[in-house]
């Protein structure tokens, strides 16, 4: 029987992703997909399944009580996995209002939908499933000088900026949900994810895209601040794994054990830019080390064990080959980079890194 899938925010970058991935894995879902199209929502990012009858686009905002509503009217649902959210951390420090909105108040606003929809059905909870995609910035941070140690399901919040804090936030709504109600919740946490369709505030695309144009690479204090990265489509296939095999009410944190510095990512970076463009400019000239971010964590690191040993579920992409994978993606969507770096993306830009440059 098909399985009908309500996936919020999947016009952004990892939303986007696990579209992709699941109408390719699958024949028999159906995709109801809604995104409000802010900044880093991009309609072009399914233009390969805009003529698939299992794709449903819906622009609508999470917060929406009319809208969320309705979309459960006009179809049954089994599956919600939100990935709608305001993620930049460095937006959240200009402007915490809209965070609390879209990731709290937007969360609560899908929970409660569901839990009308679903509560009203002949079905079982059992056949149902509301997932959260968090962060694993959550915990708060690491020590640098502890590399054994890790972010478990286990690890105090500890949130450090207010998007961390919004999606703490969001979280705990979720898990009072499944205690409260006994709605069929799941909750993961992911590190730092990179790969196709990345709006380029976030480091591995600003970074693809400055060197590539020869502008400087805005590197935030000394550059030693550690995050454990994580290749789009592997999270995307531990989302689908936590869906079909996943305990109800557990938290699953997704990681891969691949950490680097912010200075090795971007150095990485332009070795493999300068090696395939043969272009002797793209060096480590272009490097600009600018004021530090507020409350910047120090290291995050996770610790996979519970969704490997559960559910059996490895990173299958090392750094090395993900990197060269989304390098070579941005060289060959040049148009795509191009049509989200223009306008308000520039003043962005020119406010956060050029009076540092």
């Amino acid at each position: 029987m098909r399985k009908t899938y309500l996936v919020t925010g999947g016009a952004g970058f990892i939303g986007s992703n696990f579209v992709l991935y699941m109408l390719e894995k699958y024949k028999d879902v159906r995709i109801i997909n809604v995104d409000k199209l802010t900044y880093a929502g991009n309609i072009k990012n399914l233009d390969s399944v805009a003529d698939d009858e299992r794709h449903v686009f819906m622009q609508a905002d999470i917060c929406d009580t009319d809208a969320i509503r309705k979309l459960f009217q006009d179809y049954d649902i089994d599956y919600v996995v939100n990935f709608a959210a305001e993620s930049h951390v460095d937006r959240s420090i200009q402007d915490p209002e809209v965070f609390a909105q879209t990731n709290v108040v937007g969360t609560v606003n899908l929970l409660n939908a569901a839990k009308e929809s679903w509560g009203l059905s002949k079905r079982s909870f059992d056949n149902r499933r509301f997932l959260q995609v968090s962060t694993d910035e959550v915990y708060g941070s690491l020590p640098l000088d502890d590399p054994e140690c890790f972010f478990q399901e286990s690890t105090p919040l500890d949130p450090r900026s207010p998007y961390s804090a919004s999606k703490a936030a969001a979280d705990l709504f979720v898990k009072s949900y499944g205690d409260t109600y006994g709605l069929p919740i799941n909750i993961t946490r992911c590190s730092n994810n990179y790969g196709p369709y990345q709006f380029p505030e976030k480091l591995i695309p600003l970074i693809i895209n400055n060197a590539v144009h020869h502008r400087a690479l805005p590197v935030y204090g000394d550059g030693l601040n550690v995050r454990d990265w994580l290749y789009v489509e592997d999270h995307c296939r531990a989302i689908d794994m936590v869906l079909r095999k996943g305990k109800i009410g557990e938290i699953y944190n997704i990681g891969g054990h691949n950490e680097r510095n912010n200075l090795t990512i971007v150095r990485a970076i332009v070795r493999e830019l300068e090696t395939v463009l043969q272009d002797s400019e793209i060096n480590d000239s272009l490097i600009s080390y600018v004021e530090d971010r507020k409350g910047h964590g120090r290291r995050y690191g996770i610790d996979p064990k519970k969704i490997k040993t559960d559910l059996e579920w490895y990173p299958e992409t090392s750094f090395e080959d993900g990197i060269v994978r989304t390098i070579a993606w941005y060289l060959a969507h040049e148009d795509w980079l191009e049509s989200v770096t223009s306008g308000a993306y520039r003043e962005y830009y020119s406010k956060m890194y050029e009076h540092h440059e």
